[in-house]
């Protein structure tokens, strides 16, 4: 019934934006889409869609529930049939399919963000062509990776859940700063909105005098270990109201940091700008906003000095792109944010070698052992804080499905 309802309403609905082009018999058609979800750091949801030839493209949606049933049941019947080569109606005609069902932000998004991806990687695959040089070719021949690195567990609700107040000290995270510079990474990133072992009301989003030393403390120790060896910034989650942002952002200048990631909630583009007018540190934000428009207000308000668009979340890869575009002609650059796998890693990688506003791409799974493993080849992807850009068809990678099997959900 879902199916059906699906490719009624693409029809009827795709038939008032556009006509379908003509297809040549030898036109290439899709037969198959469909997930599997890893169990990484985060659910990783990696996207297949197949041709008739057996020729296969991969892609990731941003960690999410229901994206499954929102490819298969909605997106699946919209693109069985049609020429995987037409990336870009195709990318539109998924948002008209699913126009009031989230296509603008969210789920819909989401979903439709991993089906682009493994959409491109057919394109490349079939016409024996890298995704960058379908996007009008390379800039540079790798894209920095910049790695997230914590003291204690990966995530802040691991400590809330009875960690010890110890595994957050200055000193634990000069520590993990040190390990991550030592692996090659020329950018290391931590959490700041961490517990300092007080009692905090955090629904306030207001930080006391002692919680701002403490934030400050390991700011110091971290910039202090490091020193030139590295670039360093630090990631606040939205967690904070301008006032509290604006003086833990006073609090750490001084300390040299690349950013400030996130100090405010992502809904308000005018008090993310006026926090930013009122600080000296750099701030970045992006990673809850979709596609073009949703960074539009941010853009043309110069609010911020780096963007984070996340490319499996905001819309894929040529959306982020043109988010790039729109940010070159303020003189913005793009920083992305990145918690996926090898394919949502090495689908920003292609979109950082085709644009010149791009600083780093982020790593988020150090502590995940077999993370290369998933990636059917013998050398890592990082290597020295960078991956090279590859010349081979699609994304340039294909995944060990073996490993897959050992590790999904």
């Amino acid at each position: 019934m879902y199916e059906d309802f699906a490719a009624d309403l693409a029809v009827t609905m795709w038939a008032d934006f556009d006509e379908t082009p003509t297809r040549t018999t030898d036109s290439p058609t899709i037969t198959n889409l469909d997930t599997v979800v890893i169990d990484g750091n985060f659910p990783w949801t990696i996207v297949t869609i197949e041709a008739e030839d057996g020729t296969t493209g991969i892609g990731e949606c941003y960690p999410s529930p229901g994206v499954h049933e929102v490819i298969t049941d909605y997106l699946k019947p919209v693109l069985k049939d049609e020429n995987p080569l037409d990336v870009e109606r195709l990318y539109y005609l998924m948002r008209e399919s699913l126009s009031g069902r989230g296509s603008q932000w969210g789920i819909g998004t989401i979903a439709i963000s991993g089906v682009e991806i493994a959409l491109w990687d057919l394109a490349g695959k079939i016409l024996d062509q890298p995704v960058y040089q379908l996007l009008g070719g390379k800039m540079r021949e790798s894209v920095e990776v910049y790695a997230d690195c914590h003291a204690g567990e990966a995530m802040v609700s691991s400590a809330q859940e009875g960690q010890s107040a110890e595994t957050y000290e200055p000193d634990a995270y000069a520590r993990a700063a040190r390990a991550t510079v030592n692996d090659g990474f020329g950018i290391v990133k931590f959490d700041l909105d961490v517990p300092s072992g007080r009692r905090v009301n955090r629904k306030s989003r207001h930080l006391d005098g002692p919680e701002i030393e403490h934030k400050q403390q390991i700011v110091e120790a971290v910039t202090n270990e490091i020193g030139h060896d590295a670039e360093v910034a630090v990631d606040l989650h939205w967690n904070f109201s301008p006032e509290t942002a604006t003086r833990l952002c006073q609090a750490i200048d001084g300390y040299g940091l690349a950013w400030v990631e996130d100090p405010l909630p992502p809904e308000n583009a005018d008090a993310t700008t006026m926090v930013a007018e009122q600080v000296n540190v750099p701030i970045l934000t992006g990673e809850n906003l979709y596609g073009r428009h949703g960074f539009r207000e941010l853009i043309a308000q110069q609010g911020v000095s780096f963007l984070a668009p996340d490319v499996p979340k905001t819309g894929g890869i040529a959306e982020t792109k043109k988010i790039a575009e729109m940010a070159e002609a303020y003189y913005q650059t793009l920083v992305p944010h990145n918690i996926g796998s090898p394919v949502a890693t090495m689908a920003t990688v292609h979109v950082g070698a085709t644009v010149p506003n791009f600083h780093a791409l982020e790593y988020h799974a150090r502590e995940i052992e077999w993370w290369d493993d998933l990636v059917d080849q013998d050398e890592p992807l990082i290597e020295d804080g960078h991956i090279e850009v590859p010349d081979s068809p699609g994304m340039g990678i294909e995944l060990d499905w073996d490993v897959v099997e050992q590790y999904k959900k």
